[in-house]
């Protein structure tokens, strides 16, 4: 993640496990547009999954297989007039092994969800919107706080994030 950025516009929930995580996820899907990148960073096992798989499933159905694209490297998903890409940049040892992935064809129209998006270096978008899962000092295991953190284009939605996530939801 870029430095300067925690300056600028932001919302932070707390979820308490994958449904609640998942309503985060649809919220956030359904102000998404072509073009989106939204960049997952977490520990492992922080929830960037289960909130790419609530963001895809409020896109295409309830039931849609999302499995977490770990040895794939990016998985592909239409839905509403566009494509969703969900990468797992964990495995790739340079940023521009990206470019073989379809990087470039999922940033020029898709909405793209990125996990371990700090593996991208200079390719990563600088107009995103970072998603920031750890567990909450105090918190149980299943807890998460998500910050979302609005690159310019993000800005305008994130108040109707705020709007639409209730009164949980602070920043």
């Amino acid at each position: 993640m870029q430095q300067g950025r925690e300056q600028e516009a932001q919302l932070a929930v707390t979820a308490r496990g994958d449904a609640e995580t998942a309503r985060v996820a649809a919220a956030v899907a359904h102000v998404s547009i072509a073009g989106d990148v939204l960049a997952l960073a977490g520990d492992l096992g922080s929830g960037k999954t289960a909130f790419a798989r609530g963001f895809i499933r409020a896109l295409t159905a309830p039931d849609e297989e999302v499995p977490s694209p770990t040895f794939t490297l990016v998985q592909t998903y239409a839905a509403a007039g566009r494509t969703i890409y969900h990468f797992d940049l964990y495995r790739i040892e340079a940023p521009d092994e990206a470019w073989e992935l379809g990087i470039e064809e999922a940033f020029a129209g898709g909405v793209t969800l990125i996990e371990w998006p700090e593996r991208l270096g200079r390719l990563l978008p600088a107009d995103r919107l970072d998603i920031r899962l750890n567990t909450p000092p105090g918190g149980g295991a299943s807890e998460r706080r998500i910050t979302l953190i609005a690159g310019p284009s993000w800005r305008g939605r994130l108040a109707r994030l705020r709007g639409a996530l209730g009164t949980d939801a602070d920043g």
